[in-house]
């Protein structure tokens, strides 16, 4: 007679990575413990061959809660989402942060900060910083 099996054969078996799980672990510690006051919105920073465009998530900040300087090759976002109030007794989740923030980006380039545009649209704001005329040099391959 077969000694039988100590696990099922039709069960999928996956390698324990503790790595893994610790880190799956501290995420959600992580939104509930008490960080920096505000929130960070999520952004995107990519390059063309004559600008620099910054992309933020901030649904719910108006153009008036912005502020957006420019001063020595670095950029800054800053503003505030403010805390909608709502006409409830008790939240049973919340995960939307509020409050104020601010990023700060290095252009390694110099930048002709005199053109830098920003739009707002959609929850998005999009930065776009071109090069100055004699950072963007063409060379010609001869």
């Amino acid at each position: 007679m077969l000694a039988q099996a100590c696990y099922d054969l039709g069960v999928a078996f996956a390698r324990w990575d503790p790595i893994r799980d610790l880190l799956a672990m501290q995420q959600r510690l992580d939104r509930f413990a008490p960080g920096p006051a505000g929130w960070t919105p999520p952004v995107d920073l990519h390059e063309t061959p004559e600008t620099y465009v910054i992309a933020a998530e901030i649904p719910g900040v108006s153009r008036e809660d912005l502020d957006i300087q420019f001063h020595d090759g670095r950029i800054t976002l800053s503003g505030v989402r403010r805390e909608r109030t709502s006409p409830c007794e008790q939240y049973h989740r919340v995960e939307r942060g509020h409050g104020s923030f601010s990023r700060t980006f290095q252009l390694p380039i110099p930048i002709d900060a005199e053109h830098i545009t920003a739009d707002l649209h959609d929850g998005v704001l999009t930065v776009t910083c071109p090069k100055s005329a004699e950072a963007v040099r063409r060379i010609r391959i001869g």
